[in-house]
């Protein structure tokens, strides 16, 4: 390293040292190989060792492989464990334990992690929406109002 260069042996070229990731362990703070060279042996490890980036992010993330994956999936029924949405990608976990949970759409994964996995706050929301719904009210036979029950009925201008 001169000059605020660096070498890759890698790639074989001298490059500035932003041109490196930065590596505390490293005695000059920088690591090895230059930062496209670095990504490149990132991506070949995961390839070699484990089949592929989602195989690898399943088992360091998770403790699951691809094929539990596929199973949880398969005993849901294909299709999201809360609104039955085909194809969801998107494992639920408690976050306390790391125990998987099941399978989610990306909304639903969302979603429950808005409300921080909290069942109180849940149980809140879901009497919000009972509470607030419109509800369809029979005024004359074949006609309905929608009525709010958080809400006072408008008076039209003519009343």
């Amino acid at each position: 390293m001169t000059d605020g260069r660096k070498h890759c042996p890698q790639c074989g070229e001298d490059k500035p040292l932003e041109d490196f990731p930065r590596n505390k362990a490293e005695e000059s703070g920088y690591a090895t190989h230059c930062k496209p060279c670095h990504n490149a042996r990132g991506r070949e490890s995961k390839q070699r060792l484990y089949g592929g980036t989602r195989e690898y992010h399943l088992r360091r993330r998770y403790k699951m492989g691809q094929a539990e994956f596929d199973a949880m999936l398969a005993g849901q029924g294909g299709v999201c464990a809360i609104c039955g949405a085909p194809g969801p990608e998107h494992v639920d976990h408690d976050h306390p334990f790391g125990n998987v949970r099941g399978i989610l759409c990306f909304n639903c994964n969302g979603g429950l992690g808005q409300f921080k996995d909290d069942r109180a706050n849940l149980r809140k929301a879901i009497d919000y929406l009972e509470e607030t719904s419109w509800q369809r009210v029979l005024v004359h036979p074949g006609v309905y109002r929608l009525v709010s029950p958080r809400r006072e009925r408008r008076r039209s201008p003519s009343s």
